[in-house]
């Protein structure tokens, strides 16, 4: 997920104050190579050492000594470019079938897009508790420190200083930790293409071999494991007795306030998977507890209590009216074929086949109003496919507002893509994950636009704000009357994955449904003459353009967000806004789009 750069810098630096600093290791002394046939170099006259993967094999080097308990730092510059398929690793592990492991894990991409960091900790043997980050860096550009704190009560995950997990021991609820097993430090490289990079949909592309991951920097404060003896460095202890529980020493280390905050705030901006929160799995026995430790338990309450806001919501959201009819009020204008109407034109089947999509178009213009419309998303395999519902007018300088949904693979989630154009200019895109399976019931999909502002809801929830700034120079769709359209088609050139996974066609026909729109809170234009005038006959109001009485304005026509909304809205952005062109440095590398610099909560 994009960051707005005030809030990147205030964190680079908050880390910055925080991070340890590594003291750079040899890695002729402390480390060997231990497969690659020579794909490992140790540089620098060994504070360096670069892995190599090729068509023919991976590389990995492992630490000759064995820790038990201790603070593992390594640097870390991965591999640039198109590193889909590759894997490159970072972990501690003990042997056995029984072993003990502690994993960092980066998952490359196509070129980009984002790494993933894989994060596991196995006990005697188990693993399965997976969580997964984005990086709020380019992790091929620089080094970063990676490190691991491993004491008797936690393993504490930090990248740059800033803690982003925390598996404590919870021995006493029946919950195993790695507490007795000796592990020694392992780096690698290896083609995991079969699974490493979109679930194995994107292989490595080998024509860009050789891939080359770089590490430097490596540090051990930590208590050797030799002869059958823990043997620590000198003053671990004392400096543990004097320091406190969050004192100077990693063995007794456990997160102060300010870390576990921080903490949280990774979690929320940056964490994409997390194994205590998979319905589709079993929960482990670790699972509670380790939730009760991370602070996720704290994210399922918020969650509770949004879902009871929700629910609030979607009782106070406008409901359809009974006299909607999409054969009386919409125009087929593309696919007449796909589009097949049901329950007496109460529903609309728009399908999508190798031939053709859909698309309906409203009857009538429309300057301002509240549109709201039920929908069912096409389920199963969708890659490939967008659903849509929007608002737009006519020409080259047209006015928009765009719900797009793209599909994916399945048991991928949809990405819900927004945009605003104004005057023909676009590229105001924000996008979401949903709360919820868009594919399993209807959910309504509401447009607001008055003259204040544009507002688009998911069940009654705000989750996009467009304030009207004409004043600021930023253009806002005032002038122009709409029409409401729905669509399905075909755009495997970039909806799913930027067009790497492509539609496949032997799951079509795809199917989208639609149901219950309410457009009975809208200004309808008016046609006066053929020079495409007019005035807009509202609800309980009369022309905004023209001649006849004033009386008083309908609700939504000065509706605006109160402070539950933008309580509401902050939370959504938050945990599920996935991309937002304020915070997209390589689009406006110079300066942002004037409205980016506006206050969010200004209106």
């Amino acid at each position: 997920m994009m960051m707005r750069p005030a809030a990147l810098v205030a964190f680079v630096a908050a880390v910055a104050c925080l991070a340890a600093v590594a003291h750079g290791g040899n890695f002729y002394q402390d480390t060997e190579m231990t497969w690659g046939q020579g794909r490992g170099k140790v540089v620098d006259g060994g504070r360096g050492l670069d892995l190599t993967l090729d068509k023919t094999s991976g590389s990995g080097f492992q630490s000759k000594n064995e820790y038990l308990f201790g603070k593992i730092d390594m640097q870390i510059k991965l591999v640039p470019g198109n590193s889909a398929g590759t894997v490159t690793t970072f972990y501690l592990s003990s042997a056995g079938s029984a072993h003990d492991e502690i994993d960092f894990e980066f998952l490359g991409n196509v070129s980009g897009e984002p790494y993933t960091l894989h994060t596991n900790v196995f006990t005697q043997g188990q693993g399965q508790r997976e969580q997964q980050f984005r990086l709020w860096f380019d992790p091929t550009k620089d080094f970063h420190t990676y490190s691991v704190v491993w004491n008797p009560q936690h393993v504490i995950f930090a990248v740059d200083g800033s803690p982003i997990r925390d598996f404590k021991n919870h021995e006493a609820r029946g919950v195993a930790f790695p507490r007795t097993q000796p592990m020694r430090l392992y780096a690698s490289l290896w083609n995991a293409d079969d699974w490493a990079t979109q679930g194995g949909r994107v292989k490595a592309d080998w024509s860009q071999a050789p891939f080359v991951a770089s590490f430097r920097g490596f540090s051990a404060d930590a208590c050797v494991w030799a002869n059958g003896k823990q043997q620590c460095p000198v003053g671990t202890m004392e400096t543990a007795a004097a320091g406190g529980r969050r004192g100077g020493s990693w063995w007794n280390q456990q997160l102060s306030d300010m870390s576990y905050r921080r903490m949280r705030w990774v979690e929320r901006k940056f964490m994409i998977y997390n194994y205590c929160t998979d319905a589709k799995r079993a929960c482990p026995p670790s699972a509670s507890s380790d939730m009760r430790a991370s602070g996720v338990l704290r994210r399922r309450l918020a969650l509770a209590l949004f879902s009871v806001a929700l629910s609030v919501a979607v009782a106070t959201a406008a409901v359809a009216g009974s006299d909607h009819n999409f054969h009386r009020d919409f125009d087929v204008v593309w696919g007449a074929g796909n589009a097949r109407f049901r329950d007496g034109g109460r529903v609309v089947e728009l399908s999508l086949d190798e031939r053709t999509g859909a698309r309906l178009q409203s009857k009538q213009r429309y300057l301002f109003g509240r549109f709201d419309l039920e929908m069912k998303l096409v389920p199963g395999e969708s890659a490939g496919t967008i659903t849509s519902f929007y608002i737009c007018t006519g020409g080259a300088r047209h006015d928009e507002v765009d719900f797009e949904f793209l599909g994916n693979a399945s048991g991928e989630p949809y990405l819900l893509h927004t945009n605003i154009f104004s005057d023909g200019r676009g590229e105001r895109e924000q996008q979401f994950a949903l709360w919820f399976d868009p594919t399993r019931a209807f959910h309504t999909y509401t447009i607001l636009w008055n003259p204040h502002n544009i507002v688009l809801y998911v069940d009654g929830v705000p989750i996009r704000v467009f304030a009207n700034n004409a004043a600021a120079g930023v253009p806002f769709p005032a002038r122009q009357p709409v029409r409401v359209f729905a669509s399905i088609w075909d755009a495997e050139d970039w909806a799913t994955q930027g067009g790497r996974v492509r539609t496949d066609w032997a799951s079509a026909p795809f199917v989208a449904t639609y149901r219950r729109y309410n457009i009975t809170d809208a200004c309808v234009w008016e046609e006066e003459g053929g020079g495409g005038g007019g005035w807009a006959r509202c609800p309980t109001m009369v022309a905004l353009g023209g001649e006849p009485r004033r009386r008083r304005a309908p609700a939504w026509m000065a509706q605006r967000m109160d402070w539950w909304s933008w309580m509401t809205l902050s939370w959504v952005r938050m945990n599920y806004m996935v991309y937002d062109y304020c915070a997209d440095r390589r689009r406006f590398p110079h300066e942002f789009p004037p409205e980016c610099s506006i206050p969010i909560g200004r209106s």
